[in-house]
């Protein structure tokens, strides 16, 4: 099966950065992934792509809460109506917020709000080498991109996300430099030492050996190299993880919720310095919520009904933290 144009592009540029033997590795490990027999929903995706009406955004903004592609005045009223069907074909919509051509995407997550809390507390991305684990649709990369990084590969291994960010980058012209990959963490060769910036966002909590996964996320770094880490957390001290029996807030594959003094303990024994919290918040109803773009059960079903500050398992509702820390 041939690979999709951008993921060609993707692989000479990781033998650009030096990384010939990933790219030689994700030669043989992606084709298997677009054969319509691995997901079912990948050719009515793809079919949703080549649909796509030809349009010229006549503006692209990445450096705003929205991220914006094209004016209103870019396009038809019917132009316009078949681009919102076939955006609705990539339902649901969980990170964002976007604007395409004046039809606004509202999704799940307010996603700028997270990245309002980042963007002034880390090192300045201008000319970095980024590598962005668990990118989703590509949001947080492309604000990134709009912050002048100079390469930012992401990986992710849901398709659906993966055609929802070639959907936003078709009306973007201009080479920026992001790159997503739909494969996870476990892809990434062991020690590459090459990335000046490594983000892992809403990823550890998921994994069932969160210090491994510290480890992996060191080994991409060139010393002096920043990772940005968000996970969820609880209150307690350096002693205090949570380990749900069953699932939390109803997802089922939660393993470790630590505490941040637990977090930054662990962060040390992997090797990690200046360590550094920049922000702990409780999730809110505003923030991550059910909308005409994502109609499942969100934040509000999970909470319990009688108690906010509650899970409807019974454990403390989510709290999230952002952390940096430098590799050695």
């Amino acid at each position: 099966m041939r690979l999709p144009l951008q993921l060609d592009e993707t692989l000479e540029r990781l033998r650009a950065l030096g990384l010939e033997g990933w790219s030689e590795q994700l030669a043989i490990e992606l084709p298997p992934l677009f054969d319509p027999g691995h997901n079912g929903n990948l050719p009515r995706w793809l079919s949703v792509l080549e649909q796509l009406p030809p349009l010229q955004a006549d503006r692209v903004v990445l450096d705003q809460a929205k991220i914006q592609l094209g004016s209103a005045a870019a396009c038809s009223e019917d132009e316009r109506s078949q681009l919102e069907q076939r955006i609705r074909e990539l339902m649901p919509w969980r990170k964002g917020p976007f604007e395409l051509f004046g039809l606004s995407i509202d999704t799940e997550w307010r996603s700028d709000w997270k990245w309002a809390r980042i963007q002034s507390q880390i090192q300045p991305l201008a000319g970095r080498i980024i590598l962005d684990v668990g990118c989703g649709n590509g949001y947080y990369a492309l604000r990134m991109a709009g912050a002048g990084a100079d390469t930012i590969i992401g990986v992710d291994p849901n398709l659906l996300f993966m055609s929802q960010f070639q959907l936003i980058s078709r009306y973007i012209e201009e080479p920026l430099g992001v790159h997503l990959v739909p494969v996870g963490l476990e892809s990434i060769p062991d020690q590459l030492q090459r990335f000046d910036t490594v983000f892992s966002m809403g990823v550890l909590y998921h994994r069932r050996s969160p210090i491994d996964h510290l480890y992996q996320l060191c080994g991409t770094l060139r010393s002096g190299g920043e990772l940005v880490l968000e996970t969820l957390v609880v209150e307690g001290g350096v002693e205090t993880v949570l380990v749900p029996e069953g699932r939390y807030a109803k997802m089922r594959n939660v393993w470790f919720i630590p505490s941040v003094e637990a977090l930054i303990l662990w962060l040390r024994r992997v090797g990690f310095q200046q360590i550094r919290c920049l922000n702990q918040s409780v999730t809110t109803v505003d923030e991550q919520r059910s909308t005409e773009w994502m109609r499942f059960e969100s934040l509000s079903d999970f909470l319990d009904p009688q108690n906010s500050g509650r899970t409807v398992e019974g454990y403390p509702a989510p709290r999230r933290a952002l952390l940096s820390a430098v590799a050695p």
